[in-house]
């Protein structure tokens, strides 16, 4: 590839052969001029002077022919050189014109990077844009979130105020109900106190017991075991709730726990005591610390304290007992 100040370089030998060439065509031109004005002049002597204009014409002919060889190599050599110039000339433009495609294509280059450049760059602010935008929806959902989250924290702070507002209430209902029928409960057994132990012939499979106990693992082991001995079965997670269960059915045996939340087993017991209508129930409190509660089970109206952990025969046993199942068995 030639470069541009050898193309100029280039371009001025070939302006100047060419001038060479067209200068040496007129010295030829006056060349010509002169042999053609001796020529005739050798006519003229021929014919003024026969032999002596004959040689002369036969010189002035060598030499005209020795002229026209020369002026024929001349104009060869300046043929020559006028081809030569031409071809450089080609060849200055041929060079030019790669020049100037590979200028157009560093052009073009250039401008396929300023695009490839300008593409990238709007991609990454594209790409900042939506890693903005996904952050500000990530933010408002978590805002969203929370807002629901704290929602449903109220919500179930107020859904658990009001339980305990509902349980306060019913205990205070439990507590006037006991009040209310101390007195003739009071009454009642100055002359005919309750019995402890029910004297029922029911069958097991006609029997009721109550299971009060807030551990559910609890509930549901004592459920099956009576269960499997044809018992029927109703459960209630603390004191309060089995109270609340009391008004609507009375249960032929009460099993209940000592620590419960609401009410525990010796306010359930005194409940029960306290109202007619469940004196006579036979109640089986279950307690890890049976000697240390065993004064306040007598005091409340416990019918048999259990301590954990006991056989569940010793259980069905007292049941039986209670219900006068199985007299002939004693409970361990």
């Amino acid at each position: 590839m030639i470069d541009e100040p050898l193309f100029w370089l280039l371009s001025a030998v070939a302006l100047g052969a060419l001038v060479a060439w067209l200068a040496y065509r007129r010295k030829q031109d006056r060349r010509a001029d002169q042999l053609a004005a001796k020529r005739a002049d050798a006519r003229r002597l021929a014919e003024i002077d026969g032999e002596a204009a004959a040689d002369r014409a036969a010189e002035i002919d060598a030499d005209l022919q020795r002229e026209a060889r020369a002026a024929a190599e001349s104009e060869a050599a300046a043929k020559a050189v006028a081809e030569q110039a031409e071809r450089d000339r080609v060849a200055a433009d041929l060079a030019e014109a790669e020049r100037q495609a590979r200028a157009d294509a560093e052009r073009e280059a250039a401008v396929q990077a300023a695009a490839e450049r300008v593409a990238a760059e709007q991609a990454e602010r594209e790409h900042a844009a939506a890693l903005a935008e996904a952050e500000r929806q990530a933010r408002t959902q978590a805002e969203r979130e929370a807002a629901a989250l704290a929602t449903v924290e109220r919500a179930a702070a107020e859904r658990v105020a009001a339980q305990q507002a509902e349980r306060e209430r019913m205990a205070a209902l439990v507590l006037a109900a006991e009040q209310a029928a101390a007195a003739e409960a009071e009454r009642q057994r100055a002359a005919v106190p309750p019995p402890p132990i029910a004297t029922a012939t029911k069958s097991a499979e006609q029997t009721l017991v109550m299971v009060a106990d807030d551990s559910k693992v609890v509930r549901i082991k004592t459920g099956r075991l009576l269960a499997a001995h044809q018992y029927q079965v109703c459960f209630a997670i603390d004191g309060l709730e089995a109270a609340q269960l009391l008004q609507t059915q009375v249960p032929d045996v009460v099993i209940t726990d000592v620590e419960m939340p609401g009410m525990d087993g010796f306010e359930l017991t005194r409940h029960i005591r306290n109202s007619p209508a469940t004196a006579h129930i036979p109640v089986i409190m279950i307690t890890a610390a049976d000697d240390r509660h065993r004064e306040h089970a007598d005091s409340a109206g416990v019918s048999v304290l259990m301590g954990k952990p006991y056989p569940d025969d010793a259980l069905i046993a007292h049941i039986r007992v209670a219900m006068g199942h199985d007299t002939s068995v004693a409970p361990g």
